[in-house]
């Protein structure tokens, strides 16, 4: 750039921003997923793109920064698609009806949402992985929860909340890796340090799912859930061999294969598992499509690419055993691909850096530093819409910033995961947030209020700050010894 633009120029793509997508929240409610919200961040993305043009940058350098951009995002793309592969794979071969049928004989009402959170907690210490707990035991959750009657949005918060708890703190997780490099800190001392807001934040978070769960009254009675057992016992072959597949997918992923690889192979796995248990089903399906020749192959294929309704009976029921395949993940991709175009525009017009630059300049107290880090990892998320990029660039931003007021790094790299990684799921148009909604099925604007321990945990790290509880000093350098002198 040739010229400095004011910050308010810099800040106005992203106030447009906010204030049509608010808009489109009001108009189109749930449905503005669907179209209207990528049409409002690629209007932003242009206006951010006129805006930089004229004050020097060139169109090569946007272009650059967009495709880089939308590059960061290729892995959740991919991840995306065979996660609605898997769960047409997973819905027809019996596995999550299997989840569901042993799911409701442990789980009760009034402690459903606590004991999702727990379990979300163990899966993902153990993946290191939110995205696979919430694409894997977070669907059979949503289920489960969906049988007992519970509103959604509260089951996917409390999901999330565990998932993102988890994740955190478990030594696989890329962003606990990412936060500790960037931050300058060795990786157990920053999951150590972590302990001591994130404990306190998930027990609160744990004791708001036991209140709601004590002010939950079933929509169910205890005949009607023995009514829709019954329905997937006489639909489907349920047997606990099915559960196989999803401890082979979680295996891979505590062994550190990647998320695409396991995923693939869970899908390929549920389409093995369908023929072998429910192959009545698979011929169902791919007669109805039209094929009766080859309704095997042709059932098996639309359940890992397209829409598929299973018809139980039970109408509870019948409205949970549904997938859209691969299709149904095109508007979250959609989505992704339009909000990184917006963040690739920010980014390469130092737009992004300027509006952060200017908080630094603010600083006055150790408090005030952990609000703006707080506060650059929550804005970078809303306007990058990427939660590597929230934590990344803070940590290179503030590492310097830390030093000088003889904080230690690990002060830093706690903020950044206190605040960029679990804020992510916060914001539709983020990668995570956008992720989820399609996995779960809820709107992120639905469920976000119920993300308990991620909206907790960045004013808990706040709080920690200007109390100055467990902020630690920068350890000096050890002097030189002189050799002693020779007698």
């Amino acid at each position: 750039m040739t010229k400095t633009p004011p910050l308010a120029v810099a800040i106005l793509p992203i106030a447009m921003l906010i204030a049509l997508l608010t808009l489109n929240v009001f108009i189109f409610k749930d449905d503005a997923i669907s179209g209207s919200n990528q049409i409002i961040l690629v209007v932003a993305a242009a206006l951010g793109a006129a805006l930089a043009f004229f004050y020097g940058c060139s169109w090569i350098t946007l272009e650059e920064g967009i495709v880089h951009s939308i590059k960061l995002a290729t892995p959740a793309i991919l991840i995306l698609l065979m996660v609605g592969a898997l769960s047409g794979t997973w819905l027809v071969s019996g596995i999550i009806p299997t989840l569901i049928y042993y799911g409701l004989h442990v789980l009760n009402p009034v402690i459903f949402l606590f004991a999702a959170c727990i379990i979300c907690i163990v899966v993902s210490i153990f993946t290191g992985s939110s995205w696979t707990t919430s694409a894997t035991i977070g669907i059979a959750l949503m289920g489960i929860g969906q049988v007992l009657g519970i509103n959604p949005a509260f089951v996917a918060g409390a999901i999330l909340s565990g998932a993102y708890f988890g994740d955190k703190l478990s030594p696989l997780s890329d962003t606990t890796n990412l936060a500790s490099a960037s931050a300058g800190t060795d990786l157990f001392t920053h999951i150590r340090y972590m302990t001591y807001t994130t404990i306190p934040s998930i027990t609160l978070a744990l004791l708001l799912y036991l209140v709601l769960g004590f002010g939950h009254s079933s929509a169910l009675d205890a005949a009607s859930i023995e009514e829709i057992l019954a329905a997937l016992d006489n639909s489907f072959n349920i047997t606990p061999w099915l559960l196989l597949v999803p401890l082979c997918v979680l295996v891979m992923i505590v062994k550190k294969i990647p998320p695409l690889p396991a995923l693939f192979t869970g899908t390929v796995l549920g389409a093995i598992f369908a023929f072998i248990f429910q192959l009545p089903i698979v011929d169902q399906i791919g007669a109805e499509v039209g094929d009766a020749e080859w309704s095997k192959y042709v059932g098996i294929m639309q359940t890992a690419f397209g829409d598929t309704q299973l018809q139980t009976g039970n109408e509870t029921l019948d409205e949970l055993l549904s997938s859209g395949g691969m299709a149904g993940m095109l508007n979250t991709i959609w989505l992704i691909i339009s909000a990184m175009i917006f963040g690739g525009v920010m980014e390469a017009s130092g737009f992004l850096r300027q509006i952060t630059e200017a908080l630094i300049s603010h600083v006055k107290s150790v408090g005030g530093l952990v609000s703006a880090t707080v506060a650059t990892c929550i804005f970078t998320n809303t306007s990058a819409s990427d939660q590597y990029l929230a934590v990344l660039l803070p940590g290179r931003m503030y590492a310097e910033s830390y030093r000088k007021r003889g904080l230690a790094p690990q002060n830093l790299s706690r903020t950044l995961e206190d605040s960029g990684t679990v804020t992510s799921v916060l914001v539709p148009w983020n990668t995570c947030g956008a992720f989820h909604a399609g996995v779960l099925g809820v709107a992120t604007i639905t469920y976000a209020p119920f993300a308990f321990f991620c909206i907790i945990s960045p004013i808990m790290t706040i709080i920690f700050a200007y109390l100055n509880i467990k902020i630690a000093p920068l350890e000096s350098e050890p002097e030189a010894v002189s050799p002693a002198p020779a007698n």
